[in-house]
């Protein structure tokens, strides 16, 4: 055998126990470029309304809206340059594919007599608005507008009107295949971003607080452009939650970091339309310390969540409904000895988007309405829950809080981690003693 440099780095490499994988942060497009990505997104999510409407039972879907007053779905159909509607933007989609879709952006009475000559055309016996009392993503025709189409469309429209929640979540929810390719990037960035945030180049044991890591988050988020959904809480992880407490709970003092913390971060980024939300843990080594002197206790609650993960993601099956994965999440968990929380969401379009959630942290019996959701295909999802561990080291019961986003894969029609999922904790070595970088369990790339 030749031994090659790169060889030789490669074998020292695994002599340590890491990889010479390096986590990437890139680079946005420039924005013409990222419209032109997004309008494709659109595109293709538009041409999927047709079929929607079918499996719903509807033959039209109503959206109207005014300028700063907008429809929720609005977001999620608008064009890249768009910043908001405009006048009364009204537009129509019908399940018959005969029928085209029209979008009016106008403020004069002309608008009405359009619709009402194409209801009479198309003869739609049912049309979906966005009225639902409990599920935003489908209750976001404002009331004076809905006044306004009771008024303008008179009968036999107005009797035709329904709340039909599914079509809007549906249409939001679901993800063009195209998306994929960069939503992974997002993901990967997001990674980068927390390995270097939780690392000797931004933490100084003992000087270093926890907020000041959390405005480096932002900060260099906002040096590349990129932006963020909720501001990141970095926090020094506890003991046992007790029943009615949260994660958002936890007290947040800014405090200095210590050799020996465990870290844990929750963090998401935004860009081109898109919203991750990650959350992961790293440890501070103490002087002298390394990757093999993590206390046993520790890398054990850690792998005890990867095993909740699992079980989450294989129960995720389509069309149960979130409370009924729940169940069965936790019945599984319960009969492998496990104690935890599970309360996964939908992500995407909206950092919280739309569909069936999957447990609260104080829901952990079933979540009213969106519990009642069904599970789609072709969705993100993020898979956010805690598991709870005793440490012998430090004599305590901690908590092992993980998040990490999945996606809908259709070829193998199962769920698959968007870039991977931590399995190692990040480390916070002493600064000079050599840059390492963490291991990517990439998994399903």
């Amino acid at each position: 055998m030749i031994f090659t440099p790169r060889l030789i780095v490669v074998l020292l490499l695994a002599l340590l126990g890491l990889s010479s994988a390096k986590l990437k942060a890139h680079h946005l497009p420039p924005l013409k470029e990222q419209a032109k990505l997004q309008d494709g997104w659109r595109e293709e999510r538009l041409a999927t309304i047709p079929s929607i409407l079918q499996e719903r039972g509807v033959d039209a879907w109503l959206i109207s809206q005014r300028e700063y007053a907008e429809d929720t779905a609005f977001w999620s159909m608008k064009k890249a340059t768009q910043f908001s509607a405009r006048r009364r933007t009204l537009s129509i989609f019908f399940a018959d594919p005969a029928f085209e879709s029209k979008t009016w952006i106008d403020n004069t009475p002309g608008l009405w007599d359009e619709l009402k000559d194409i209801l009479e055309a198309c003869d739609p016996g049912s049309i979906a608005i966005n009225v639902d009392s409990e599920i935003a993503f489908a209750g976001g025709l404002h009331a004076g507008e809905f006044q306004q189409l009771l008024k303008q469309l008179g009968s036999p429209w107005k009797e035709r009107l329904f709340a039909v929640p599914l079509v809007a979540v549906q249409y939001i929810a679901t993800q063009p295949r195209s998306r994929l390719f960069w939503y992974q990037k997002l993901m990967e960035t997001a990674w980068a971003v927390i390995d270097e945030g939780f690392s000797e180049r931004t933490i100084t044991p003992d000087v270093t607080t926890t907020e000041d890591v959390e405005w480096w988050f932002r900060e260099k988020l906002q040096s590349m452009n990129y932006s963020t959904w909720f501001h990141p809480s970095v926090t020094v992880l506890p003991g046992f939650l007790e029943p009615n407490m949260s994660m958002e709970m936890i007290p947040r003092a800014e405090k200095a970091i210590k050799y020996g913390d465990l870290l844990h971060v929750d963090f998401g980024l935004t860009a081109l339309g898109l919203n991750t939300d990650t959350q992961h843990l790293a440890y501070v080594l103490p002087p002298g310390h390394s990757k093999k002197d993590i206390p046993t206790g520790l890398l054990a609650g850690l792998r005890k969540g990867n095993r909740l993960q699992d079980i989450v993601k294989s129960h995720m099956k389509i069309g149960l409904t979130g409370n009924e994965v729940l169940a069965r999440s936790r019945k599984a968990m319960h009969d492998e000895g496990i104690e935890g929380r599970i309360y996964c969401h939908p992500i995407g379009d909206w950092g919280h988007s739309a569909g069936a959630v999957i447990g609260m942290t104080n829901l952990q019996d079933g979540v009213p309405v969106l519990g009642d959701l069904p599970i789609l295909k072709n969705m993100y999802y993020s898979i956010e829950l805690f598991v709870e561990h005793f440490v012998e080291e430090r004599n305590e019961t901690l908590i092992f809080p993980l998040e990490e986003d999945v996606y809908w894969d259709r070829e193998t029609r199962d769920w698959k981690w968007v870039f991977g999922r931590q399995e190692e904790f990040h480390l916070v070595r002493t600064k000079h003693a050599g840059k390492v970088e963490m291991v990517v369990q990439k998994g399903d790339l």
